[in-house]
């Protein structure tokens, strides 16, 4: 039974972009991450130690936040590696990385790059 688990809206406050004023101020970033995997089991057992434990990818997606990237096409390359080498029975796995209000001469919601 492969069924898909979302988690979206993950926040965090981080240090990402390629001015100084970012690298010193931080932005607030996020994440929303998809993926399918067979849960039957898990289902059936309602035991999470037959499922994907998304606090563990919450905890991943954390920790590749600590890490200074330039670029956001690092950063949700990162993510995106981290989370897939440590679930290998995804699949489907898709990454989107949010940054609010960019650093540009004028006006933008977010930018933001995906895997």
């Amino acid at each position: 039974m492969l069924g898909k688990i979302e988690l979206k809206g993950m926040k965090f406050h981080a240090f990402h972009g390629c001015l100084k004023e970012e690298q010193l101020n931080g932005n607030d970033f996020l994440v929303d991450i998809e993926f399918q995997y067979d849960f039957e089991q898990a289902a059936i057992e309602d035991d999470l130690s037959k499922a994907v434990d998304y606090g563990i990818i919450y905890k991943i997606v954390a920790a590749q936040m600590e890490i200074r990237s330039d670029l956001l096409e690092n950063l949700v390359w990162r993510i995106r590696t981290a989370v897939s080498e440590a679930f290998p029975q995804i699949s489907g796995l898709h990454v989107k990385v949010f940054k609010p209000n960019p650093p540009v001469e004028g006006s933008v919601s977010y930018s933001s790059a995906e895997l």
